[in-house]
Order: structure tokens, then C-alpha cells, then sequence
């Protein structure tokens, strides 16, 4: 039984390793194995991304392990799967990575309210490294920041 809006995987180090710039909702074409796999919550987006071939687009790298109850029918592991956009997204997101030199980067793989396997991507720039050590700063001064408002409600 599939949970509706839950998420099956997310790719944590995308808004570190990148400025996200453009959020896209995702169909992503999949085999019968490869559901059942992501029905037992099991995929890696970490490492993958989404590159152009010809006028479509399609993730690199995804990892979703072989269905255990599938034969040998089942599906490869690491194989490209084709998006499904729409030709006006699919030229925004082409011309981004070819003129501006962008990646897509997938950020979340979830169930969507009719129980269909979407993929979040996102058009990004990569960051340097001193925009790194900017981001962790923000974010240890905010927890920081959070700390010390919690303990003057106690004092």
C-alpha cells in the first residue's frame, strides 16, 4: 500500500553542493520491478543527475535495487530512465544547461497524491568552495541562534 506524499528518496547534499535555482515536477518512466522495488522505499538519488539525449531528457545514475520476488525479468540497477515533461519544460531546461552551462539535479523521488513515482529535479549552479563554508556558517548560526532564544524562554 502505497502512502500518499511519501518520499522514497532524497538527495540531502543538492541544495549543499548547489544554488537551486528552478524546481520542476518529474513523471519518470519505470519498469513493473523497478515499482515494486520503490514500493518497498528502496532507491539512491544521491549520486545521479539528469543529463539531455536528442530532445529528451533523462536520469543518469539512479540507483534502484533489483526487485527481490522479480526473476529474470527483472530490471538493471544503474540504467538511464527517461523523464516525462512536457516540450516546453524540456526546451527551458536544455537551453539552461547548454547556454548557461546549468545541471539538472534530481532532489526528491516521491509518491504523488494519485500514488505515482514523481521526481522532483532542479536547475542548479555549482558552488564553490567558499560558498560551501558560507552555507554550513548560516546553518550553524541558526541552530546556534535557536539555542540561545530556547534558553532565554527558560531563564
Amino acid at each position: 500500500m502505497t502512502q500518499v506524499g511519501k518520499t522514497i528518496a532524497e538527495n540531502r547534499r543538492a541544495r549543499f553542493d548547489y544554488f537551486i535555482d528552478d524546481v520542476v515536477e518529474a513523471g519518470i518512466m519505470l519498469t513493473g520491478t523497478e515499482v515494486k522495488s520503490l514500493r518497498n522505499g528502496r532507491a539512491n538519488i544521491a549520486e545521479s543527475y539528469a543529463a539531455v539525449e536528442g530532445n529528451e531528457i533523462v536520469l543518469i545514475n539512479a540507483d534502484i535495487p533489483p526487485y527481490s520476488g522479480g526473476n529474470r525479468f527483472n530490471h538493471e540497477p544503474r540504467r538511464h530512465r527517461k523523464l516525462l515533461l512536457h516540450r516546453k519544460q524540456i526546451g527551458k531546461l536544455v537551453g539552461a544547461v547548454q547556454r548557461e552551462g546549468r545541471t539538472i539535479i534530481p532532489l526528491k523521488l516521491y509518491w504523488n497524491e494519485k500514488g505515482i513515482a514523481k521526481l522532483e529535479i532542479g536547475l542548479a549552479k555549482g558552488k564553490k568552495l567558499h560558498d560551501k563554508r558560507e552555507t554550513s556558517a548560516e546553518r550553524d548560526w541558526q541552530r546556534d541562534k535557536a539555542r540561545l532564544m530556547k534558553g532565554d524562554r527558560t531563564g
